[in-house]
């Protein structure tokens, strides 16, 4: 049971920083759909800065940690400003989000791997040294006891064989949930997103909180892809997150745009990613029985499960899903 809680926030946690990343650009009146592309620059970045730092023995093994959270900060900043060019087609050149969103997202991929070619002569970007559970997995050798070391189940979800990065990226997302609901800032973003024309006769500048919501959504769905890479495919980039972001996109509107809802999404598509991807290997009982494994399922089925899943949750909640009103709509300062 412990592994399938620790498999599942690993799963779950990105969805859930992505699709609050979708919130915030949203929320402000801009869709983004190039969540999946920004993901995807997000993770190369993150993984090419940590190759840099081992091969220029910047950062040795026993500062770890310290290496994960600086990638985490590179990736954001640079999803931020890979994000820039969907808020300057949409805000300053009125054109349709949509298209733009998905140019982004053909766009992000071939670029990361032009570079991954041109760095690594092969389809796969990796870390110079080790792999991310020696580099950045808390175990119990962190703290200086036997690997072999339990503290109990309860303890050993939260501290044994988990890394720091999960925490961090729950830590951002109750901070910004916090900072969308409760600060004068991010309810005057929202109200751009529901009536710009109303906001703009109030003094707050549409254009700039437009630019605010998607450089912030951006960061998040940056760090959010490289959390993806670190978490799931052993610190690498191939130029793609296995449709993370169009999940998380499918997260948002399943949670109906707010935070404790997508969070509760987020734990339920993370549930069935991880049955997907360890199925074969998940003893649920702690009987050293494999039952999913035993059954007589075909293994394509757990694949498909998580994206079944949201199809079958999008057909039933769709229609209770409450869109902010001014969403993908280019603001004109002369149009009432």
């Amino acid at each position: 049971m412990v592994f399938l809680v620790q498999q599942t926030l690993l799963f779950a946690v990105p969805l859930m920083i992505v699709a609050l990343a979708g919130v915030c650009a949203e929320r402000s009146g801009v869709i983004n759909l190039a969540l999946e592309g920004i993901m995807i620059f997000g993770a190369f970045v993150g993984v090419l800065f940590i190759r840099i730092m081992q091969a220029n023995n910047i950062f040795g093994q026993e500062q770890g940690q310290i290496l994960m959270i600086l990638a985490m900060l590179v990736a954001a900043v640079c999803g931020a400003i890979f994000s820039l060019l969907l808020a300057f087609s949409a805000i300053n050149l009125k054109a349709d989000q949509t298209i733009g969103g998905t140019a982004l997202n053909m766009l992000s991929p071939a670029i990361v791997l032009f570079f991954i070619n041109l760095i690594a002569q092969q389809n796969t970007l990796g870390m110079a040294k080790g792999g991310a559970a020696s580099w950045f997995m808390i175990r119990p050798s962190t703290f200086g006891l036997p690997k072999d070391y339990s503290w109990g189940a309860i303890i050993d979800i939260l501290i044994n064989k988990v890394y720091l990065s999960t925490y961090i990226c729950i830590i951002v997302f109750i901070g910004v949930s916090i900072f969308l609901y409760k600060t004068r800032f991010g309810l005057r973003m929202r109200s751009c997103g529901e009536n710009p024309h109303a906001a703009d006769s109030l003094g707050i500048n549409v254009y700039k909180m437009r630019y605010a919501g998607v450089i912030i959504s951006g960061a998040l769905a940056g760090m959010g892809g490289f959390t993806y890479a670190l978490t799931t495919t052993n610190c690498s980039s191939t130029g793609e997150v296995a449709g993370y972001g169009f999940l998380a996109l499918a997260v948002m509107i399943f949670g109906n745009w707010t935070p404790l809802n997508i969070a509760a999404g987020g734990l339920l598509f993370g549930l069935f990613k991880c049955i997907a991807a360890t199925y074969s290997t998940l003893d649920i009982n702690g009987d050293g029985v494999y039952l999913l494994s035993q059954i007589g399922i075909s293994p394509y089925v757990y694949r498909m499960l998580p994206y079944l899943i949201t199809l079958i949750v999008l057909a039933f909640t769709s229609k209770k899903s409450r869109v902010p009103k001014a969403e993908g709509i280019p603001y004109d300062k002369g149009q009432r």
